[in-house]
């Protein structure tokens, strides 16, 4: 059970109810996530505005892999059944692919170069040694793509001390880290 209440979509604020309604209209239900979050309209705004803005810059596939390779490393079993789910019916990844990203790696080699330099961001709270910078820009990673990384890392991590501080009951196939 959720430590912090996750009010239903009658009971959050007013100010919430538009969000949350974009985001039903999106995703076709509103995971339990958004409405906890809803219990601060702010936050919910801020969630939802970056992660807009980040949906237009890398693609969904690069996006989900992130999302997987930062939960498995924070631990956060929400939001790595969240994204699991995600990458494997919407993103079209296919489970081998998954497993990989909890490790932080790919079968791609640009992906792979992705996730290693995304999870040591997480690792050294984003003090990376010059030689993933490196390596990530060898990929073939502009500066920009970079900085979009590191701004899905951080969206990311967010969503995963939310809801490893709530303990956010999971609607979606569960995953638990850690499980590999």
């Amino acid at each position: 059970m959720s430590r912090i209440a996750i009010p239903t979509y009658e009971a959050s604020p007013a100010a919430s109810l538009p969000l949350l309604d974009a985001v039903q209209a999106q995703l076709g239900v509103i995971p339990n996530l958004f409405r906890l979050v809803g219990a601060s309209p702010a936050t919910l705004e801020g969630l939802l505005g970056l992660s807009g803005a980040l949906n237009r810059t890398l693609d969904v596939r690069t996006r989900e892999r992130i999302a997987i390779a930062v939960a498995e490393t924070t631990g956060c079993d929400y939001c790595l059944s969240a994204h699991s789910y995600l990458a494997l019916n919407l993103a079209g990844l296919d489970q081998e692919e998954v497993e990989a990203n909890r490790q932080g790696r790919s079968k791609d080699p640009r992906a792979d170069a992705v996730l290693i330099f995304a999870k040591r961001v997480v690792q050294t709270r984003g003090k990376v040694e010059n030689s993933m910078l490196e390596a990530i820009r060898l990929a073939g990673l502009s500066d920009a793509q970079i900085v979009e990384i590191v701004a899905n890392v951080a969206i990311n991590v967010f969503t995963n001390l939310i809801n490893n501080v709530a303990q956010t009951d999971i609607d979606f196939p569960v995953v638990r880290a850690g499980g590999l």
